[in-house]
């Protein structure tokens, strides 16, 4: 009878271990479907922070090329217009996520070396931000997507 105890008791083993590795692997799967459902909670909530691509200009055919990095906590917007050696910080910004409407105000060096203050005011739809911008006697438009 060693011999059967020997079998049972190996099978029974192996039935344990089977079935600890099966709970270990439905576990393991839960958290990782949390994980992502609040990966994609937070994307959700947050349709601004981000890298954002597009042209702005004062004419359909006079556009300038913009990338605009955002990081918006649910209260409080900030941004850098053109992140690198140039990068024009956003110095008022905010964002009504009940409309959309955004709004920024940002200072930059004109290439004689004047302030320009710039306003620019839009709409979030999506993963689209259109709007105009203004500063002196100068005017146009922006048309910015998220990556």
């Amino acid at each position: 009878m060693g011999g059967i105890e020997s079998i049972l008791s190996t099978n029974l083993l192996s039935w344990r271990s089977l079935k600890m590795k099966t709970v270990g692997l439905a576990l393991l799967a839960v958290f990782l479907m949390a994980g992502f459902s609040a990966v994609s909670l937070n994307a959700a909530a947050d349709p601004l922070s981000g890298t954002w691509t597009g042209d702005w200009g004062p004419s359909a055919s006079d556009r300038n090329p913009v990338t605009v990095e955002l990081k918006w906590d649910g209260k409080n917007l900030a941004g850098t217009v053109n992140p690198g050696p140039n990068a024009v910080e956003l110095k008022k910004a905010t964002f009504d996520p009940k409309t959309g409407a955004i709004h920024f105000e940002a200072d930059a060096m004109s290439r004689r070396g004047t302030e320009i203050h710039y306003v620019i005011d839009g709409k979030v739809e999506g993963s689209a931000m259109t709007g105009a911008w203004k500063h002196d006697n100068r005017n146009g438009d922006f048309k910015i997507t998220k990556k």
